[in-house]
């Protein structure tokens, strides 16, 4: 086994991370993520909401395993993806997410309008508009963030940096 860095070289390498470019974008995907996929199950939905959530959550965890891995400088350890190709990896993530998160974004958009209608004062039932609204939010929240780092990735790619702090 080798000799693990002392606690203060570790400590300053996690708070680098969390200051670096990538370590704020993803703790915003994160949280955005989360945003979303709270706002929908917490409430009633059907047909292709399911497709929103199913987006939100597999990303949600990609980005959780991604960022925990960068943290704790453990990419080493995945195999295939990990060490030198650890930046294409990222970049093949984000880019994955930006393209899902465009349709789930028109869903959430269309769900949005079709329940317009019960966004007046008289309508007294219950209404899904403000829940649809608030999740096509998160979604294009969420899908900023990953073209970010679709861009800040890809540019550091280009500059032919290997590691992604």
């Amino acid at each position: 086994m080798p000799p693990q860095p002392p606690e203060s070289q570790v400590r300053k390498d996690i708070l680098k991370f969390l200051k670096s470019c990538l370590g704020i974008i993803r703790i915003l995907q994160i949280v955005f993520g989360a945003g979303l996929w709270v706002t929908i199950a917490a409430n009633k939905y059907e047909g292709p909401i399911h497709f929103v959530l199913f987006v939100a959550v597999l990303f949600w965890l990609l980005t959780l395993a991604l960022f925990f891995l960068t943290l704790l400088d453990k990419q080493d350890l995945v195999p295939l993806l990990g060490g030198e190709r650890w930046l294409c990896t990222n970049l093949a993530h984000d880019v994955a997410a930006t393209l899902l998160y465009l349709p789930a974004i028109g869903v959430m958009i269309y769900k949005t309008d079709r329940n317009s209608y019960c966004n007046l004062e008289q309508y007294k039932h219950f209404c899904l508009y403000k829940v649809y609204l608030t999740a096509a939010v998160f979604a294009c929240l969420c899908c900023l963030s990953y073209l970010l780092s679709v861009i800040y990735g890809a540019s550091r790619r280009c500059r032919g940096e290997q590691t992604v702090i």
